[in-house]
């Protein structure tokens, strides 16, 4: 209590306000178990659906496997010298890195442009931003048994259309040749990946300050140049994690392969996830099959640093 309040009070004659008591926050013990506690649903349920089936895929790449017994044999490297000296493999290899890299740029070209266009106003703007969910939101097994009627040479609507305007003169059997099978599978993924694009880069465009863009203009920048200076910047973090998540999905994504083509004709739509597969499943080698699937997480290693780096870097600023 200060003399002026004090003097106050014993002029007017009543009690002297008191201070509100302020208690300090007694700072968090290292050692505490509550933040261990409360990501232990968490930390159960990776560990469970990931971790032991991760441990459990590098013990089979290093083992003779049987169907009916399990683990034979420890065979070390064996499985991984078997697979890699294959006649298949680079090829399959190369297969992988055309699917992967050619159905993402395809699929961030066309998710970037449709995000521009959704972001400029017109009539219905918040329906046809529902509306292009709709190929991602649609399950994969759907999505491949809509195209294979799509695309079949005999009643299929693309052919029909294709014949009735005089393009071709007969039909194309786009998941039946060598040359088309692959090429068309990846169009077919560009469909339905470009809506995540869209709609990721569409949130980071709505962040995008006005003011600053009105600035670039008054100092004499064009669409093009405001765009590149002050657009791409702002939504590059965006695009750079979605391009990396699509890189892990695509390459691990097998069912449009599987019933579509199964992985031919021969083998010319062969990726590792799907040589994986089959190898473990249709041939019953579960021990090159998992030295398979560990090459790609291998690979795939790369593109996860790489995106909780920028993850980090993100949630830092």
């Amino acid at each position: 209590m200060t003399s002026s309040t004090l003097t106050e009070a014993v002029v007017t004659g009543r009690p002297a306000p008191r201070r509100p008591v302020t208690r300090r926050r007694r700072p968090a013990r290292r050692g505490s178990i509550a933040p261990l506690v409360l990501l232990a649903p968490a930390i159960v349920l990776v560990a469970v659906f990931a971790g032991y089936p991760l441990v459990r895929s590098i013990w089979f790449s290093l083992n003779d496997v049987s169907v009916f017994t399990g683990v034979l044999d420890f065979v070390g490297f064996e499985n991984f010298a078997s697979v890699i000296g294959t006649a298949e493999f680079y090829p399959t290899l190369g297969r992988t890195a055309v699917w992967t890299f050619g159905a993402v740029s395809l699929q961030l070209v066309g998710g970037l442009c449709l995000a521009l266009m959704l972001n400029n106003r017109f009539p219905m703007r918040g329906v046809y931003r529902g509306l292009i969910m709709i190929p991602w939101a649609t399950p994969s097994v759907l999505v491949a048994l809509m195209w294979k009627w799509i695309l079949d040479p005999n009643n299929g609507v693309l052919n029909q259309w294709l014949l009735g305007t005089g393009i071709i003169d007969a039909p194309i059997e786009f998941l039946s040749q060598n040359s088309t099978a692959l090429p068309t599978l990846i169009m077919i993924d560009v469909w339905q990946g470009i809506p995540l694009f869209a709609i990721m880069i569409l949130a980071a465009l709505q962040s995008v300050s006005g003011e600053l863009k009105e600035s670039a203009q008054i100092d004499g920048c064009g669409p093009v140049s405001v765009f590149r200076h002050v657009v791409l910047p702002a939504i590059l973090p965006t695009i750079l994690i979605t391009t990396l998540l699509r890189l892990i999905w695509t390459s691990n994504y097998v069912d449009l392969i599987f019933i579509l083509t199964g992985g031919g004709p021969g083998t010319s739509s062969t990726t590792l996830a799907l040589e994986s597969y089959l190898t473990t499943y249709k041939a019953s080698d579960f021990g090159s099959g998992a030295a398979y699937a560990v090459i790609q997480a291998l690979f795939l290693a790369v593109f996860i640093a790489l995106y909780v780096r920028l993850t980090r870097k993100d949630a830092n600023r």
